[in-house]
């Protein structure tokens, strides 16, 4: 019993977090003012940014160096595969994707994508916890804590700009936990096939990478910084410090 509740907290643990972060949307007051527009998305696209490079390309790399290919060779391939998929996908299925929220929906595809690595990730962890290897218990649990931590403020990163878009702040709600039901889902699978889940993971941190800088550099930039405003700039900095901050000090 006591592995198989370590394994639903380890595996809930970082959705919850994520909730938590879209939840954030009820403490937001005004959404229809142009600067308040500018500085949700510069945030939002802070973060991306930020969680592209420390959650997602430098943990590809270091795993990339274990595997039988130069250790640059899956996140550069993955990265660009992910962005030109992104965007052939957008093409595929325009309208479904650019109806609605626009440039929202494909945020929320972007994040979703990059959660489902991190699920991964921590269902390895609770893999190596399950056979009893040597603190592997309080490895999992710390990863999905830090991880965890890590999706509030993308969770917010989600639902804060679709409610300046228009949205419900209950429908911007849903869609922002919604990004984080990926993450049990990619951690069962790799808890029932670690071994091949493993070896793919630089690929599959990489894609989603290219996937989140896509969104950020197409769309929400250059909301951010309309009209060459500072405060649009110093929030796209500050969402990148803030999401710097927590993946290094976790």
């Amino acid at each position: 019993m006591e592995q198989i509740f370590l394994t639903a907290a380890v595996l809930l643990l970082p959705m919850l977090c994520t909730t938590a972060g879209a939840a954030g949307v009820f403490l937001l007051r005004k959404t229809g003012e142009p600067a308040t527009r500018r500085m949700l998305c510069g945030m939002a696209a802070g973060i991306m940014l930020a969680a592209s490079v420390w959650s997602l390309l430098l943990p590809a790399i270091e795993r990339a160096e274990q595997g039988p290919l130069s250790a640059w060779v899956p996140p550069a391939v993955g990265l660009l595969l992910g962005a030109v998929g992104l965007l052939r996908l957008e093409t595929l299925a325009g309208r479904l994707l650019n109806a609605g929220p626009g440039r929202c929906g494909r945020m929320v595809l972007a994040v979703t994508l990059h959660n489902l690595p991190e699920g991964m990730v921590v269902g390895l962890a609770a893999a190596l916890a399950l056979r009893g290897e040597p603190d592997a218990i309080s490895g999992a649990l710390a990863l999905a804590l830090g991880i965890g931590l890590q999706n509030i403020p993308e969770g917010a990163a989600v639902s804060l700009p679709l409610a300046q878009e228009g949205r419900s702040k209950c429908r911007a709600f849903a869609a922002g936990a919604a990004s984080g039901l990926v993450e049990p889902l990619g951690g069962l699978l790799a808890l029932a096939l670690a071994g091949w889940v493993s070896a793919a993971l630089p690929w599959l941190m990489s894609l989603a990478a290219g996937c989140m800088v896509c969104v950020t550099a197409q769309e929400m930039i250059p909301e951010a910084v309309e009209a060459d405003e500072p405060a649009g700039v110093i929030s796209v900095v500050a969402g990148f410090a803030l999401m710097m901050a927590l993946d290094v000090a976790l």
